[in-house]
């Protein structure tokens, strides 16, 4: 009699952990702090399921394929935002249904050229992506682009797999707009990123946090947070991130529900929740960036890596229409 009562405690009990409502995000890896999303899934007696990828392309790559349905939240740059929703890959939001809006900073809101008037995506963070130098091995260095030609170097610095951000680094470098549809810019940009190609070890945008902080790599291109979270402590000084003097990649990161969303109430939820001001500070701590939510700036509990000012020297990432042929034309010429 006990057994029987003991199984259909477990069955119940299984039912409940299986019923409960659950949450399907992709996102950039180490991207949220666990402790946020431990505490939205207590707040919400929810699940969360948290997939990742590494870069806008492999992301729109999937959805485009088929592969994401299923997903209720993902987290896309602008000007991906802006190609989802021409090919009505995004659902319309309803700001109503995100009181925590109201925190974000206006002059960042004025930048979202890509949805401006926000009817399909909430920014998440904004940022740019740097180089970093691992100084036990590296003493000198000119805060530039041109570190990557070289050759003392070489074997020992990677750049992103990320077609938008290499091109756009060398674009910049050059002089020109990250942006620029001009075939002649971009063929120049092509012969200093197969230049750069012969003194890096790979393109690479999984690994070489772990690589630089290990020391396998002593010159990164790539993300100041995915590095920061790595530093063990007391170790900081021997880490330096900087966006180069010509200038660089600006990028919002946003919050968008994808159309065929099953748990589109939860995902509003978790939208607001993130915007909580405390919420919002604890990511940028995390992450050691600005937050652009202006209340969540008084709860930071550290200096971020850059500040908001700092980025003013770098250019959106947008959406180049039909010259995205071009670039991808070109990307494949380089990583061939």
């Amino acid at each position: 009699m006990m057994r029987k009562v003991f199984l259909v405690l477990l069955v119940v009990l299984s039912i409940s952990i299986f019923a409960k409502a659950t949450l399907y995000i992709y996102n950039w890896a180490d991207y949220i702090p666990e402790d946020v999303i431990r505490a939205f899934e207590e707040k919400y007696d929810c699940r969360v399921v948290y997939d990742t990828y590494a870069s806008n392309e492999e992301m729109y790559a999937k959805f485009k394929a088929g592969g994401g349905k299923g997903y209720d939240l993902i987290f896309p740059s602008g000007d991906y935002v802006s190609i989802m929703k021409k090919e009505g890959m995004l659902q319309k939001l309803d700001l109503s249904k995100i009181p925590n809006f109201k925190y974000l900073d206006k002059d960042i809101l004025t930048k979202t050229t890509y949805d401006p008037n926000h009817e399909y995506s909430v920014p998440y963070m904004i940022g740019s992506t740097v180089v970093i130098v691992n100084r036990k091995y590296v003493k000198e260095y000119e805060k530039s682009w041109s570190i990557f030609d070289r050759e003392d170097l070489r074997g020992r610095m990677t750049l992103l797999d990320d077609m938008r951000e290499v091109l756009g680094a060398a674009l910049k470098y050059l002089g020109y707009s990250v942006n620029t549809k001009n075939p002649k810019e971009l063929e120049e940009a092509k012969q200093v990123v197969l230049r750069w190609k012969k003194n890096i070890a790979k393109f690479d945008a999984s690994s070489y946090a772990d690589g630089i902080v290990s020391g396998e790599y002593w010159v990164v291109h790539g993300y100041a947070e995915n590095v920061f979270q790595r530093i063990p402590e007391g170790e900081e000084e021997y880490f330096d991130f900087f966006i180069p003097k010509e200038g660089g990649t600006l990028w919002i990161d946003n919050m968008v529900i994808p159309k065929g969303a099953k748990n589109v109430d939860l995902a509003y939820k978790f939208i607001n929740f993130i915007l909580e001001p405390e919420n919002a500070a604890k990511i940028a701590d995390y992450l050691g960036l600005p937050s652009p939510n202006v209340e969540a700036r008084k709860y930071m509990q550290t200096e971020p890596i850059y500040t908001v000012e700092d980025l003013k020297n770098c250019e959106f990432i947008e959406d180049v229409g039909e010259a995205l042929e071009l670039y991808n034309k070109i990307w494949l010429e380089i990583i061939m």
